[in-house]
């Protein structure tokens, strides 16, 4: 314990020496400095029953969207604080109407602990995915507040289930309940005496599915489509955009392409105009192009846009698994288009592995390997076909967690 609380101050040390030359460090650090005032303002004098929402960030934010719907329509008498561990979830969705609150959340300290849980006094804590801290889910066991971890999934390489590993374990253990996404991770709660487990699956596909089914149009979008053929290339990094380049400009044209990058800096903007031959044209100045149609890369300068952009993909490359890890496939799978990603750090993901085994995905090492596989869609239509029907179908099997994780709130809770 003492230990992981030095860590935490560390990370604290780290972030704030950050923070003076990196601009996502300084709003993880100014954000979390402003907002100690408004939420004792905020909690002063308020006696409605709340429920506590923390997701890392965007991504772990949209697995859990589900959740927080059916929570506002099935228990509108509870209110929501919704927490972020990082600005990318924070700034784009501070603003989010179905949290009546919405903050950074503290660094883990016992201290910060503590005070946020005497301060906001939830009723239920919901913790998305990989999100375990020692000194929250301490406090929230201590005072016998319902807890539970969602679309929550382990490995046997984690720290939880080393020989070694019985202080992270037991962070594990203050948690009431645990909905998981696959068999594995249920053993090997088991394994270390957790059999509070739901095998409920990822509320991910609910959310996917829910865009399939309503998607929103963006009028930008399908001008520059024109009924011609699209690649959305989703999360692109720049080690993506190393294999990506070459094939872009070989089909340049045959092929348009919407790309959005995981992070928008005018470096990279700049960088990808420069390398492509094709026309290209920012989504914040499309509405001063004359005609949308005659460019061939469309290049979108803002967050939040890209679940609803694959639905103008007749193929899609998502980005990330050259990197730290693969990003959301399941958003472009919902709209039943073929799917390519790097081949280096994508096997801890489960839907990569079963879409590339039922004929959906494609691992690629560079260029050559791109063309390759897509032009083996584009030469026998039927692996086209295949690849749209499995990877709409995967999905449709997969989803129902939210619904498991509902009625569990439910039975726990009294309006």
């Amino acid at each position: 314990m003492i230990i992981y609380n030095l860590a935490i101050r560390f990370l604290e040390v780290v972030y704030r020496v950050a923070s003076l030359f990196h601009p996502k460090a300084k709003l993880f650090i100014k954000g979390r400095k402003d907002q100690q005032e408004l939420i004792l303002q905020a909690f002063a004098q308020e006696s409605s029953k709340i429920i506590w929402i923390h997701a890392a960030s965007l991504g772990e934010f949209e697995q859990g969207r589900p959740v927080i719907e059916a929570l506002k329509a099935e228990l509108p008498t509870f209110k929501i604080v919704l927490t972020f561990f990082s600005p990318s979830g924070y700034e784009v969705r501070k603003k989010y109407a179905l949290a009546d609150w919405v903050f950074y959340l503290p660094f883990d300290t016992p201290a910060n602990a503590k005070n946020w849980v005497e301060t906001i006094n939830p009723t239920l804590a919901i913790f998305i995915k990989y999100e375990f801290w020692f000194n929250y889910s301490a406090q929230l066991s201590k005072r016998k507040i319902t807890t539970i971890s969602i679309s929550s999934i382990f490995r046997k390489d984690q720290l939880f289930f080393k020989s070694y590993g019985a202080f992270y374990a037991s962070i594990l253990k203050n948690f009431s309940h645990f909905f998981v996404q696959n068999q594995n991770s249920k053993e090997l709660l088991s394994s270390i005496g957790i059999d509070n487990v739901t095998l409920a699956g990822d509320t991910r596909f609910d959310r996917v599915n829910q865009i399939g089914l309503q998607p929103t149009k963006i009028g930008v979008a399908e001008l520059f489509k024109n009924s011609q053929k699209v690649m959305v290339v989703g999360s692109c990094w720049p080690e993506d955009f190393e294999v990506l380049s070459t094939f872009i400009n070989e089909q340049q044209h045959q092929l348009k392409f919407i790309i959005a990058p995981h992070e928008i800096t005018e470096e990279f903007l700049s960088f990808i105009e420069q390398s492509t031959k094709g026309r290209s044209i920012r989504f914040s100045k499309a509405n001063q192009a004359i005609d949308l149609k005659t460019f061939q890369v469309l290049l979108i300068d803002n967050v939040g846009m890209l679940s609803q952009l694959y639905q103008y993909g007749e193929f899609a490359y998502v980005g990330g698994a050259f990197g730290k890890g693969l990003n959301n496939i399941l958003e472009a799978a919902t709209f039943g288009v073929p799917i390519f990603f790097g081949n280096k750090n994508f096997s801890k993901f489960q839907e990569a592995n079963e879409l590339i085994r039922r004929g959906g995905a494609f691992a690629v090492g560079n260029s050559f390997y791109l063309k390759q596989a897509y032009e083996r869609l584009v030469m026998f239509p039927e692996n086209f076909l295949l690849a749209c029907q499995v990877n709409k179908k995967y999905v449709k099997e997969n989803v129902g967690a939210t619904e498991k994780i509902i009625q569990y709130c439910k039975m726990n809770l009294q309006p």
